[in-house]
């Protein structure tokens, strides 16, 4: 029968850097290994292997985060109803906090040896974590499918430009071929991720720059600088939107890179680069997106139906093929991360089947998905937000219950006993999953889904707390993220000191 933990438990005396591991030492992928498909599932990383210093994270985070869907998001920003300077705080402040907890997240790697959704099991216990790790399938399977639909809209839309045809047919191949390509390598694993990843990041790179030097001329100071501002709780609502559409997406996996570094790695040089690295690129290209939406009102109402093809206005026609590869990379980038994240997530859900297959079922329900956004949703912006606030509520419960059990321990993780249902972390205990689920019970009560019918009863607390209901002016500035957050955050921090202590109690433990 298959190991509950995947290929191998925490001991494997091959370990996760043998024969089919996803990585060397240092966190990078081994070049000279022939590629095989990756069977390890929920290792561990020995002591002995874990080498590195924080500085090495700011690769990894800024490759993930490195993508001209960031530019999007200033269309996004500006669509809430405010100004240009309202937009940009609302970027920098809900990038930069929601990355740093990201980076708060991250310093559990390096206290322990596992994937996050392994080490959220301290805080949940071993089988109650099985809740937290189904809401993080969910939020990566629903990253890919968003990464891989936009592919493919992007690239119809350069096919239309060119006369190429961008109809019904180049956008069932080009789901095709991208999904195919997602699949293949999330299944094949973390080697060859790693190793498309630094291509990715380099052409990526370097293509954006060439696009962003070819538009800056339709940036239009005197048009964006225009933009009426708009009230607290339009800024409050476009805040939330960033914080759920970069951090709070990548929480549920921020301990997966810090992992390789030793246990006496630098906590705050952890949290420093790793929030430096996953935001330097999202600002950047927000503030340029900002530029260019601020400049056209079309632009900006085209990129609400195609966030990707919508840029594409801008340019000549001899970049469009270029543009449509930086496009596309960037975002296989994220889904083939996405896949192989959601993969390990399922495993730790309690699903007892080798990675690969794992990663086979989260690929069928990814394209599925993405042929209900390119061929059946009307438009992909209000889905999209849908998607993050509706998952981002639980999530951000998760992360607030995460975060104050990290605050509260003084020791490292015991890996054996993350294992083990009658450990020291417990198996199913009743203070994390019931400040979870009120946590996400008030946060659906202040925030609004008027994306899908079947998401109407969101918001039923606005009214009673006397924030004018699911049509007044608190309607859309989605509260209810925060509040979970917080409310995850401090009553972990208020009631479970008491179970934090004795955990980390020294006792004697059963032999695994």
């Amino acid at each position: 029968m298959t190991d509950p933990r995947g290929a191998h438990g925490p001991q494997d005396p091959q370990g996760p850097h043998g024969p089919g591991g996803p990585q060397d030492p240092r966190g990078a992928a081994s070049a000279d290994r022939p590629l095989q498909v990756e069977t390890h599932g929920l290792d561990v990383i020995r002591d002995s292997e874990r080498k590195g210093t924080p500085r090495t994270l700011f690769w990894p985070w800024f490759g993930a985060n490195v993508s001209v869907l960031g530019m999007s998001y200033g269309a996004f920003a500006l669509g809430f109803g405010i100004s240009f300077w309202q937009a940009l705080a609302a970027g920098v402040v809900g990038i930069v906090f929601s990355f740093l907890l990201c980076g708060f997240v991250a310093v559990a790697g390096k206290r322990g040896s596992a994937p996050t959704m392994v080490l959220s099991r301290a805080a949940y216990g071993v089988r109650g974590n099985r809740l937290p790790s189904a809401v993080s399938w969910m939020l990566t399977v629903g990253w890919e499918t968003v990464l891989v639909a936009l592919a493919a809209l992007a690239t119809a839309t350069v096919f239309d430009r060119l006369g190429w045809g961008g109809g019904t047919s180049t956008k069932a191949v080009a789901l095709i071929l991208v999904g195919t390509l997602t699949v293949v390598v999330g299944v094949m694993g973390f080697d060859l991720i790693m190793r498309l990843q630094t291509v990715i990041t380099v052409v990526t790179g370097v293509l954006t720059l060439v696009y962003v030097g070819l538009v800056a001329d339709d940036v239009h100071w005197s048009a964006v600088s225009a933009i009426p501002a708009g009230c607290a709780q339009e800024f409050i609502g476009a805040l939330v939107f960033m914080m759920t559409g970069f951090g709070l997406g990548w929480v549920n996996a921020a301990a997966d890179y810090s992992r390789y570094l030793p246990r006496s790695s630098s906590g705050r040089g952890v949290i420093g680069w790793t929030t430096f690295g996953a935001s330097a690129a999202p600002l950047l290209l927000l503030l340029f997106g900002l530029l260019l939406a601020g400049s056209s009102a079309d632009l900006a109402a085209s990129v609400a139906a195609d966030p990707i093809g919508a840029l594409t206005i801008l340019l000549p026609t001899w970049f469009l093929v270029p543009f449509a590869v930086v496009a596309v990379l960037g975002l296989v980038g994220g889904a083939v991360l996405d896949i192989y994240s959601s993969g390990l997530a399922l495993l730790s859900a309690g699903l007892r089947v080798p990675r690969p297959v794992a990663a086979l079922v989260d690929g069928v329900l990814m394209i599925a998905g993405s042929v209900y956004i390119v061929f059946v949703a009307d438009d992909f912006l209000g889905p999209f937000m849908g998607f993050l606030t509706t998952l981002g509520v639980p999530v951000a419960a998760w992360c607030g219950v995460m975060l104050a059990d990290l605050a509260l321990r003084r020791r490292d993780y015991d890996e054996n006993d993350l294992y083990r249902p009658d450990g020291r972390y417990g198996d199913i205990p009743a203070l994390p999953l019931l400040l979870t689920l009120a946590a996400t019970a008030l946060g659906w009560g202040l925030v609004t889904n008027a994306s899908a019918d079947w998401l109407e009863w969101q918001g039923y607390l606005l009214g009673p707390l006397g924030l004018g209901g699911r049509s007044g002016s608190w309607a859309y500035a989605n509260l209810g993220v925060l509040a979970a957050l917080a409310l995850g955050f401090a009553g972990t921090l208020t009631l479970g000191r008491a179970r934090v202590r004795a955990q980390e109690t020294p006792r004697a433990v059963p032999t695994a």
